[in-house]
């Protein structure tokens, strides 16, 4: 798949855990883990943004285009 999620490279350097994070953005860790391992179909922009929003970043230090 050419978009790379980023996720938990940014959880890390924030020092923050996947839980605490789902709790912050108020999704479950299940969807979270989806997204971090790149097998989520899309994202709701509402949670890309409560994600920037918690972990002080932006969606291109998340989302990457590698192309194949």
């Amino acid at each position: 798949m050419p978009i790379i999620v980023n996720l938990d490279v940014v959880l890390v350097k924030r020092n923050i855990k996947s839980k605490d994070l789902a709790e912050i953005i108020g999704i479950t860790t299940a969807n979270l883990s989806i997204l971090k391992s790149g097998k989520a179909k899309a994202v709701r922009f509402s949670t890309l943004e409560a994600i920037c929003k918690a972990l002080d970043c932006q969606p291109a230090d998340i989302l990457e285009y590698v192309e194949d």
